[in-house]
């Protein structure tokens, strides 16, 4: 089970640090489906991820290969809502997101640690008023229809423990997890709160969280990875001789 705020995340260059998506179908981006950073491989992987979500869940998770293909679809579907909300909602990136003067595309890490390219450029916002174009584009087409399917399944039953807390009829199936994943995908883009996705301003680092903080200026993934080396190199840039 999560208790401590965000997840526990792998890094190749430093100590692990947790980051705080602030919404479970953001979440669980972090589980790959980028570059060589994928963590699910097999069943057993996305049934031992589960319990580090924010559902609390902690009892007997079953997931079956059916439901492992099914997660790598609903997450490539949410993945593309978040990109796409992301852009539009940061504008373009400040120069602490980009390539390195003298670089092509930085030396930073990428999503989950990884290598990346450079940030992609802001698009201007296409369709509805929530910026997402759900008309007859065959990609988008396909990303509403894989959520409103895994939406419509089950999700993971609660019950009212003896301590008046929630807890979870178990075992919990892929697809009951999945369904709360997609129905959370739903409630967070189809509400004003799209407007505060956001992707991490640090260079080549494409994790995406909601913003949930008051004045709404949350820049990094997190001040312990992100946060920390831009200011390192804001103070070796003010170090530096004039011209």
């Amino acid at each position: 089970m999560n208790t401590a705020p965000g997840l526990p995340m792998p890094s190749e260059e430093q100590p692990a640090y947790r980051f705080d998506a602030g919404a479970l179908c953001l979440e669980f981006l972090v589980t790959g489906g980028v570059d060589h950073w994928e963590r699910l491989h097999s069943p057993a992987d996305l049934a031992a991820w589960i319990p580090l979500a924010r559902l609390g869940i902690t009892g007997e998770v079953t997931v079956d290969e059916a439901e492992l293909a099914l997660a790598r679809r609903v997450r490539t579907a949410v993945r593309h809502l978040a990109e796409e909300a992301a852009r539009r909602n940061d504008g373009p990136a400040p120069a602490d997101a980009t390539a390195s003067p003298g670089r092509a595309g930085g030396d930073g890490p990428g999503v989950l640690g990884g290598p990346g390219p450079a940030r992609p450029p802001a698009d201007p916002a296409p369709g509805g008023g929530n910026g997402f174009d759900g008309g007859t584009g065959g990609t988008h087409r396909e990303d509403l229809d894989v959520l409103n399917e895994a939406a419509a399944a089950p999700g993971p039953v609660p019950r009212l423990g003896p301590a008046l807390t929630r807890e979870w009829v178990y075992p919990v199936t892929g697809a009951q997890f999945l369904s709360a994943v997609a129905r959370d995908t739903v409630e967070l883009f189809s509400g004003p709160l799209s407007e505060r996705v956001r992707m991490c301003r640090g260079e080549r680092c494409f994790l995406i969280f909601l913003d949930t903080s008051r004045p709404g200026t949350r820049r990094w993934c997190s001040m312990d990875r992100c946060g920390n080396r831009s200011k390192l190199r804001n103070r070796r840039r003010d170090r530096l001789p004039v011209p």
